[in-house]
């Protein structure tokens, strides 16, 4: 008699919930401790499909499903209000569905604009309790990220942000207001200012051992 495979997500679950009850370091992390570990598997990710190999992205995707998990085991021990990873991938997924009428229900969409009119419609019926198009944009996402971000944010409300000054930035301010007459170019243009940097930097990078090479 043949057994059937172990599900590998509920494996992984098992887990964590095993190092959370018998690894000592484990036992006192806390979200907030999480954090950082959180963002740097995030930034991993993005350099393994940038710039890594299959093999790197399947890895480190598995360590960042490990942090969802790692929380997940936090949040299930809170005596006031637990939830485990069960509970988020509920959530997750009555989210999805109801975010997806075009798939699920009766909605039609035929193109990649028209499904983002349903997501935008669910989302907003999701955030009644919002006042502006820039609530839910977390303050500690990294500066160019978050300028990006409410770059499109005003766009949707006719704000484009633009230098007032033209010609190189005489000030740290007029500086400000020239990134962000980049990021709203970018915007405008359907460009991803956070990834042309990162490759930019990449390729400073590449030049600076090349050089370093000759020396």
């Amino acid at each position: 008699m043949t057994h059937a495979e172990p599900d590998p997500l509920r494996a992984a679950a098992e887990t964590m919930r095993a190092v959370r009850a018998r690894c000592v370091w484990s036992q006192r992390i806390t979200h907030r401790d999480l954090v950082p570990y959180l963002i740097e598997e995030s930034h991993e990710v993005i350099d393994a499909v940038e710039s890594g190999t299959r093999a790197d992205l399947r890895e480190e995707l598995g360590d960042l499903l490990w942090q969802v998990l790692f929380h997940s085991a936090i949040a299930a021990q809170d005596p006031d209000d637990p939830f485990d990873i069960d509970d988020v991938a509920k959530t997750l997924t009555e989210k999805m569905v109801r975010r997806h009428p075009h798939v699920f229900a009766d909605a039609v969409a035929t193109t990649p604009e028209e499904v983002l009119v349903h997501w935008n419609a669910a989302k907003a019926a999701e955030k009644r309790t919002r006042r502006s198009v820039l609530d839910g944009v977390p303050p500690g996402m990294p500066a160019l990220a978050r300028a990006q971000k409410l770059a499109g944010r005003a766009a949707g409300v006719g704000v484009h942000p633009a230098a007032s000054v033209p010609g190189p930035p005489a000030s740290e301010a007029e500086l400000g207001e020239a990134l962000l007459a980049l990021v709203g170019t970018a915007h405008t243009n359907g460009w991803d200012a956070e990834r042309a940097l990162r490759e930019r930097l990449r390729t400073l990078e590449d030049e600076v051992r090349a050089s370093e090479s000759r020396d």
